[in-house]
């Protein structure tokens, strides 16, 4: 597993094997069991977390339902609001898959920036790329009807279609579990008319 972090560090640096050592030292690498929640609705945290394998997802419970907003898969972190805000978590995130993920702080962090400061360039963009990414999603949920947002998802991230209890699926789409259901009849009976056409 540490060597799946150090080829995604490799992309944007490169590490020395002391380098490597030293971050193995931190023991940030952590096993969490599928269900296994990370933080709680109401708790204060100050933990990053990246995914080196497995499936996480942030929800908000409301009038007694998930809302969940979003998946976190391999080689994607995140860093909830409340470790940047301090204030009580508003949200939920737990394991959808038994997870492989470092897990982190922000003293962890200056001490990893204080050893390496090329490791802070790598986050900036980093971060940049995540915002990015974010905002076009956002965009793209927000104008797009449910069968375009389950589309997007088939084009986009297909591993979540078999990856992901319906429900959770459904309420990250927007729509009930019945209506994802349907969905997916539909555009399964356009592909098979598409392909005898």
């Amino acid at each position: 597993m540490k060597n799946l972090l150090f080829e995604f560090i490799s992309k944007y640096i490169s590490l020395t094997e002391d380098e490597k050592q030293i971050l193995i030292n931190l023991d940030i690498f952590h096993s969490f069991k599928k269900g296994a929640v990370l933080l709680e609705e109401g708790q204060k945290s100050n933990k990053g977390y990246f995914v080196l394998k497995g499936c996480i997802r942030s929800y908000y419970v409301i009038d007694g339902e998930e809302k969940t907003t979003a998946f976190y898969t391999e080689m994607e972190g995140l860093t909830p609001s409340c470790v940047l805000n301090g204030k009580c978590s508003k949200n939920t995130i737990s394991c959808v898959e038994d997870s492989i993920l470092t897990v982190s702080d922000p003293n962890m962090e200056a001490e990893i920036f204080q050893k390496f400061p090329k490791f802070e360039t790598m986050c900036r963009v980093l971060s940049e790329e995540i915002l990015v990414k974010q905002q076009l999603d956002f965009d793209a949920f927000k104008v797009s009807s449910p069968e375009q947002r389950y589309l997007n998802l088939l084009e986009k991230r297909p591993d979540l279609i078999q990856r992901v209890p319906q429900y959770q699926l459904a309420s990250f789409l927007g729509i009930k579990p019945q209506s994802l259901s349907r969905l997916r009849t539909r555009v399964i009976e356009k592909n098979k008319n598409s392909v005898l056409s």
